[in-house]
């Protein structure tokens, strides 16, 4: 880290008032990035006396605050427009490296010209894959998924699960390296999505335009999934079904009221599950995605409406 020379990458992390996740993160960069960088760390919702706290205990890192309710889009593109990296690193933070994946995935676009995207594999906290790669993601392939008919990382395709470097179509949120003019000409996360599919409207929307994704699989790094969002799930869950309506139906009506209807039946069904074996935060959900989903409310709204029934 030397402040005189423009950072090759800018790590951007946004953190929802848990240092519990985000310390382990920093110190992990830390420890396995020999690139220049800058970590730009987006406060979100933090108490004075956290916000205290990181400022002492990591002076290397810049805090942007974030005092008002935003999704993962905005949060994250508060720190996109301030990045002065070559490459921007976006992750969640409950990921840890443990090798220097920056360092690595720099290197991958020497070996791959084509890319503007490299995504690391990035595996679950027993070492096992959370997701190498992803595959285009259709309509069918989202119901089949929320009705647990067949997950996303069991698509059988070229992109995804290969070995070495290969082109892969879709990114995951919680870890990618971008290239900061890309990002730019790709007008940053579309802030109409509050929580997903913004990784996956972001990786499509660079399919489209020519832009290539590419995985090195030899490059891993590990994602506590869950730990950031759990806790507020009840409000979570009902934004990311509006989101995954406004970005599957292309917001176009008949196929708009066609996956309302189908989310709506999820729930139905789901419900009773977590009732039996009373999971009180899924149950909660998906009421409340079952009472949103036909509403005319963005996912943001909906956000709102329920996380200030929770704190």
């Amino acid at each position: 880290m030397n402040s005189d020379i423009k950072p090759t990458v800018s790590f951007v992390i946004v953190c929802m008032n848990n240092l519990k996740n985000l310390y382990p993160c920093l110190d992990s960069i830390k420890t396995h990035t020999t690139v220049n960088y800058e970590t730009l760390v987006v406060a979100y919702l933090f108490s004075q006396i956290n916000l205290q706290k990181l400022k002492e205990d990591y002076p290397w890192i810049t805090i942007i605050e974030s005092n008002e309710i935003r999704g993962f889009s905005e949060n994250n593109n508060l720190a996109l427009r301030q990045a002065k990296g070559e490459f921007c690193f976006v992750l969640n933070d409950d990921t840890l490296f443990e090798m220097p994946v920056a360092d690595k995935l720099v290197d991958s676009f020497e070996f791959q010209k084509e890319a503007s995207i490299f995504s690391p594999t990035i595996l679950n906290e027993d070492n096992s894959i959370q997701h190498c790669g992803r595959p285009p993601i259709k309509t069918f392939d989202f119901v089949k998924h929320i009705f647990n008919l067949k997950k996303y990382e069991n698509i059988i395709s070229k992109y995804n699960n290969q070995t070495g470097i290969f082109q892969t179509y879709n990114i995951s949120g919680s870890a990618f390296l971008i290239k900061t003019e890309v990002l730019r000409k790709l007008n940053y996360f579309d802030e109409r999505y509050f929580f997903c599919p913004e990784d996956i409207a972001l990786s499509t929307k660079a399919n489209l335009q020519g832009y290539k994704c590419y995985v090195n699989e030899e490059v891993k790094l590990k994602h506590l999934h869950g730990k950031t969002s759990k806790k507020i799930e009840a409000a979570t869950l009902p934004a990311s079904r509006k989101g995954t309506v406004i970005f599957y139906s292309a917001d176009y009506g008949v196929n708009k009221k066609l996956l309302e209807i189908i989310i709506f039946l999820e729930s139905l069904i789901k419900i009773p599950v977590y009732i039996i074996f009373w999971n009180k935060i899924k149950l909660t959900a998906y009421r409340h995605v079952m009472f949103s989903i036909f509403s005319s409310s963005t996912p943001k709204e909906i956000f709102i409406r329920y996380y200030k029934k929770i704190v």
